[in-house]
């Protein structure tokens, strides 16, 4: 199955070159953009391209209130902190995620309680999440979900939109408004994806999303506050080290954090958002071609949902087992093409392995199974600019 799949991936990208997992490519007006922003001097967290980027964001996504951070772990560590996480609470995600969903909880002085995720979306299960719930929580006087065992707190529920496949956000939402939960989105990965006409990150409390270096755009660092107007101004305040607004002195209200993104990364991010629609339009011919391609193998491709749009971040594929897993890994790289197993569940962490959890046989079944293929933006360089093209091999 190795061999064909590098002969596909090769054709598709038109190179005998080492093939990466997923590059960035400055097609547009970056260069302008942070050539500009040198040429200002305000190349730190103050600038006309931080508050352009933000805004820019709001319109593409809808959320009434963007702000810009330094990093996508940075927003969800301040999203938790809006979403009233405290010192001893418990906060429910997923096993199968990226260890900075967990970190951002940890932060906070809370613990992860993991569980089960859907196959089919690779997000956290509302099914498990209902049925977890029930086993071992109830409200009490004051609407508050406790734990039955030991009375902690159950403040939050963080779904993954995993590879930027939105969850099942209508179980979800549903789920975590009965039991007085706040749903924080890490939407790190979903840039673009949108759950039934609505973008992922929007539909819990407050949502984040990243531009690290390898998601479908970039400001080379950087990640993204998504909440209404209210709850958005108090990130703009705690992300900008809680500093009172003042002609000339320093006033600061309570301990606050330099989160705040740099112009130079936000001028980046302006244009590099200009593109993002044309970045999904040859991400989604490439998911389109793959699937075409893998059709009546044993290899089986993770397509989006009924009323889902997908950005298609990571193409993904489940081997029949771990054995051709490990395979197909050692194959595609020793070719120089870059394929990368899911990540290593977080309750096998050794800092998260004494956390609770349900049953997270999904989880343990995908974790062996798994793969990412080679999922970067072609870019026709005659014309310059990203032209989707279907290969049929």
């Amino acid at each position: 199955m190795s061999d064909q799949l590098i002969r596909f991936v090769r054709d598709y990208f038109g190179t005998n070159e080492f093939i990466p997992l997923h590059a960035p490519i400055f097609a547009g007006r970056e260069k302008e953009y942070v050539v500009d922003t040198i040429e200002s001097t305000f190349v730190s967290s103050v600038g006309a391209y931080v508050d352009r980027f933000e805004q820019n964001m709001t319109s593409y996504t809808g959320s009434p209130k963007a702000v810009a951070t330094v990093n996508g772990t940075a927003a969800l560590h301040i999203a938790l902190k809006l979403a009233g996480v405290q010192t001893g609470d418990l906060v429910i995600t997923q096993p199968l995620t990226f260890v900075a969903t967990c970190n951002a909880i940890a932060y906070c002085g809370a613990e992860p309680v993991f569980i089960d995720v859907d196959r089919n979306t690779l997000g956290l299960s509302a099914t498990a999440l209902q049925q977890w719930l029930q086993e071992n929580t109830k409200l009490d006087a004051d609407g508050i979900c406790r734990t039955r065992a030991d009375g902690r707190v159950v403040r939050a529920c963080v779904p993954m939109h995993t590879f930027g496949h939105p969850a099942d956000l209508d179980g979800l939402v549903r789920v975590t408004f009965d039991w007085n939960i706040a749903l924080v989105e890490d939407a790190a990965e979903s840039l673009g994806s949108f759950y039934k006409g609505q973008h992922t990150g929007t539909f819990g409390i407050i949502g984040t999303l990243s531009f690290n270096g390898n998601k479908i755009m970039t400001t080379g660092g950087g990640g993204m506050i998504l909440a209404d107007a209210a709850l958005g101004e108090r990130a703009k305040h705690l992300t900008t080290t809680a500093k009172k607004p003042h002609p000339y002195e320093y006033i600061h209200d309570e301990v606050g954090y330099n989160y705040r993104l740099p112009n130079l990364n936000a001028a980046l991010g302006c244009a590099q958002l200009e593109q993002l629609e044309l970045f999904i339009e040859a991400k989604r011919a490439l998911a389109a071609a793959y699937q075409d391609e893998l059709s009546g193998t044993n290899l089986a491709f993770v397509s989006e949902q009924e009323d889902c749009r997908s950005n298609y971040w990571l193409n993904t594929v489940i081997c029949e087992d771990k054995a051709a897993r490990d395979e197909l890994l050692r194959g595609t790289n020793q070719h120089g093409i870059m394929t990368r197993p899911i990540w290593a569940l977080m309750n096998h962490l050794g800092m998260y392995q004494h956390c609770r959890h349900g049953d997270l046989s999904n989880s343990e079944w995908l974790e062996k199974r798994v793969v990412n293929l080679p999922s970067s933006v072609k870019l026709d360089t005659k014309k310059n600019r990203y032209v989707p093209r279907y290969c049929n091999s």
